[in-house]
């Protein structure tokens, strides 16, 4: 599993072991004050390094096999 959050400290201090940093305490997955275009190229970003994270071992390599 892959936690998206901006509070990464927290994260892995309860044990999350795949953290994404995302943008803000209210609103990780987006930015309100951007323009929507900008909005969803942020949020896909953070997506994709979520996924990215998803097929990398725990410790942050690619598993083997």
């Amino acid at each position: 599993m892959a936690q998206i959050t901006s509070v990464v400290p927290v994260a892995k201090m309860v044990g999350a072991n795949r953290v994404i940093q995302g943008h803000g305490i209210v609103h990780p997955l987006g930015n309100p004050e951007l323009a929507p275009a900008e909005e969803k190229r942020l949020r896909e970003q953070i997506l994709r390094q979520a996924l990215e994270s998803l097929q990398k071992e725990a410790g942050g390599e690619a598993p083997q096999g």
